[in-house]
């Protein structure tokens, strides 16, 4: 490969929240992290050189974007997704997270209700609450190894708690559904039958392997683009999440205004300058090193798919259609939440993501994170089988 994604770089004492925050939060120093959703690996060089230039020119001003941020934007949901976006309706933001609260805010009222999928991206429940919204959960079903939407629950539970909202999570974390064109129709037709908005979330619309095709939820037709808000970001895709940048695009003007109005509001305006930079210079110049990397993640989940098979019959590997994060069910240990989660920290001696954390249908799950070097993996992965050889 042109790119070094098996080089192991020390994250230790960069103010690294993967890294450098074991002890804050409960966790033992020695445990390998493979949870919060970044990599550990280094941006295309080219955007670290454009981060470089910037560097070097010493100035950090407001800033905003011109003509070629867009023209990196447009182009690249073009290519990549077949997506035709009109650089008008962008509006940028600091993260997706912060654009789903706002969102929030401005559709629905206090008390409405909000819809979500689990198991599901946990920040999802947390902006539903924290915003004084009703969390309203139609959980996924797992059948056959695969998760899919319960459509009778969906519309059941929209219609009896007055659901104004729905947070789709395309590609879903942390279960690793692509969702095919058919099921997000049918999401949307029952949203619009009973005047619900969609927020999609699609951070991680750039990661879907095999014969997988991730499809934007504005492109399913102009009704189902006038009723959503797609959240994007160039940071998982580039590894860039401390550069807080993402683009969030809102066709419906009434919604966008709003949208405008409520930030103005929260006193948020320019972005970073760096995220400016560097989410031009990764939509610019990034695609090479992008497919060298989803490659690379391949070999990665062929190597944990063998080992499992081989070597940890007991835990369960759910096939990811997508994302970098894969969900293993480890019900067959029989331990609790607490339990499991005590048992991968202090015997297994790794940081995860406990199933729990995602909300119903979690338990009994971990979400592992394997967009790292082989070598983390197969270390982290011989510390899981040593772990469960020693209760068999």
């Amino acid at each position: 490969m042109k790119y070094h994604f098996d080089e192991v770089i020390n994250r230790r004492h960069t103010n690294s929240l993967k890294y450098d925050c074991a002890a804050e939060r409960g966790k033992p120093e020695d445990v390998l992290p493979l949870w919060v959703a970044d990599m550990d690996f280094r941006a295309p060089e080219k955007v670290i050189d454009a981060l470089k230039a910037k560097a070097e020119h010493g100035i950090f001003g407001y800033s905003e974007p011109d003509e070629r941020y867009f023209a990196a934007l447009t182009g690249w949901f073009f290519r990549r997704h077949g997506w035709h976006t009109d650089p008008e309706k962008f509006v940028l933001s600091c993260g997706v997270v912060y654009a789903i609260c706002t969102l929030i805010r401005i559709l629905t009222e206090e008390k409405d209700g909000v819809l979500i999928c689990p198991p599901v991206y946990y920040p999802f429940s947390e902006s539903v609450l924290e915003n004084g919204r009703t969390l309203v959960e139609s959980p996924l079903i797992l059948e056959n190894g695969i998760y899919r939407v319960d459509f009778g629950d969906f519309e059941r539970k929209i219609v009896e708690n007055n659901v104004k909202l729905f947070l789709l999570c395309s590609p879903h974390n942390p279960v690793g559904r692509v969702w095919s064109r058919e099921e997000l129709r049918k999401m949307g037709e029952i949203c619009m039958k009973h005047n619900v908005f969609v927020v999609a979330d699609e951070i991680h619309a750039d990661f879907v392997f095999g014969e997988n095709r991730h499809t934007v939820f504005a492109t399913l037709g102009e009704r189902f683009l006038k009723n959503c808000a797609v959240c994007t970001a160039p940071t998982k895709t580039f590894n860039l999440a401390g550069l807080h940048i993402a683009n969030i695009y809102i066709e419906n003007d009434a919604v966008r205004e709003k949208y405008v109005r409520e930030i103005n509001r929260a006193g948020y305006s320019q972005s970073n300058v760096m995220g400016i930079v560097a989410c031009e210079a990764a939509y610019t110049y990034g695609e090479e090193w992008l497919e060298e990397l989803k490659a690379y993640l391949t070999g990665n989940l062929d190597y944990v798919r063998e080992f499992l098979r081989r070597e940890l019959p007991e835990i369960k590997l759910i096939e990811p259609q997508g994302t970098y994060l894969i969900w293993l069910d480890c019900s067959a240990l029989g331990m609790n939440d607490g339990e499991l989660g005590g048992f991968m920290t202090d015997w297994a001696r790794l940081w995860l993501d406990d199933g729990c954390v995602f909300g119903s249908g979690g338990s009994g799950f971990e979400r592992v994170n394997i967009a790292c070097p082989r070598k983390t993996l197969k270390e982290a992965l011989l510390r899981l089988k040593n772990a469960v050889e020693e209760i068999r």
